[in-house]
């Protein structure tokens, strides 16, 4: 009884307290521009968190209005110079696709480098200050938040059974570290919008494409594609941030509310970043329970353990030597003293 009583009491506390310091904050209104609004990451948990979460979590005191990229036309690679030119305000877009602004981008996600999301996350979060001070010198955008989507998987019209039949293969690729990890099996990267991919995978434009493994399965790539090669390339981080010039016109107090809210929602993505992968293969398979709707009958081709060690190989001997020579000497350094000591990798010049 004496426990419970206890209990009652904190509850209380908290609640009365709680919601005097959510009444404390300034009313604030924002507006944000999130990622792929047709996908999970964007439904199951940007949308709600700006919508609604924020709002009850405030005490009503922040409201914001979010739309995915795709809603305004937009394809991701334009947030960080709009951002920059003070048209938005709160943006997040796919790293990869600011890639062609600056090779750093694509660093956390080169083809092969992290094999499991533990390793993902590690190496997302000792790469952060570098990408943290490249946003603020080139974009004037504060660094928020780093997340994943599901695994990078295949997904291919014709048989495959494992990276060898990669060779003469049109493959479409979001980026360019994927397009030479493609290349360097004997296919063709193909850079095409996640958008424009189901049209082309009809039309024969490519005859395979990399993507999540749950992002394909909500876009029904498999009603395009028969077969699924599991084997994770990359996880296509998203980056969220918001520009110096609207944050700085905020209440400090609500600086502080919306760092530790998004900090929350960034572990939160992560957290359930493995779960949707093993899903996206479920779905788009049967090889399990999809809690995403009806599984579809794309055969799942298993991964050997021999294009295991290929992917690494191709890591070492393609993919860090071509990202190194167009980032460059100093960039390459980087590398080597963040990521580097978290998977056991040296870029040699």
């Amino acid at each position: 009884m004496k426990y419970l009583i206890q209990t009652i009491i904190a509850m209380v506390f908290t609640c009365y307290f709680g919601n005097a310091g959510a009444q404390e904050l300034p009313k604030t209104h924002l507006t944000v521009v999130g990622t792929w609004s047709n996908l999970s990451q964007y439904k199951n948990f940007e949308q709600p968190f700006w919508a609604r979460e924020i709002t009850e979590k405030s005490g009503g005191a922040i409201t914001a209005d979010i739309k995915g990229f795709n809603e305004m036309g937009l394809k991701g690679g334009e947030i960080g110079r709009l951002m920059k030119q003070g048209v938005l305000d709160f943006g997040s877009t796919v790293l990869g696709y600011l890639a062609s602004d600056n090779p750093k981008n694509e660093a956390i996600d080169l083809a092969g480098l992290s094999p499991d999301i533990s390793t993902a996350r590690k190496v997302s979060d000792a790469y952060r200050p570098v990408l943290a001070k490249l946003y603020k010198e080139k974009y004037n955008v504060k660094l928020l938040g780093i997340w994943p989507y599901s695994a990078q998987v295949l997904y291919c019209k014709s048989p495959i059974n494992g990276l060898a039949d990669l060779q003469g293969k049109k493959v479409r690729t979001a980026n360019r570290t994927l397009a030479e990890f493609v290349e360097a099996f004997g296919g063709t990267g193909v850079t095409l919008s996640f958008g424009e991919v189901v049209q082309a995978m009809q039309t024969g434009v490519v005859d395979c494409a990399i993507t999540g493994a749950l992002s394909g399965y909500s876009s029904k790539w498999y009603e395009v594609s028969h077969y699924l090669y599991a084997l994770p390339v990359g996880w296509s981080q998203v980056v969220h941030g918001v520009s110096y010039d609207a944050w700085n016109d905020l209440d400090d107090r609500v600086k502080v509310f919306l760092e530790q809210e998004i900090a929350s929602l960034e572990n939160r993505i992560w957290s359930e970043a493995g779960k949707e992968s093993e899903q996206g293969i479920a779905c788009n398979t049967g090889h399990g329970r999809c809690d995403f709707g009806q599984s579809a009958d794309m055969e799942l081709v298993q991964v050997s353990r021999d294009d295991k060690v290929a992917l690494t190989r191709v890591l070492d001997d393609v993919v860090l030597k071509k990202w190194a020579e167009r980032c460059g000497e100093a960039c390459a350094e980087e590398f080597n003293d963040t990521i580097g000591k978290v998977v056991s990798a040296r870029i040699r010049r």
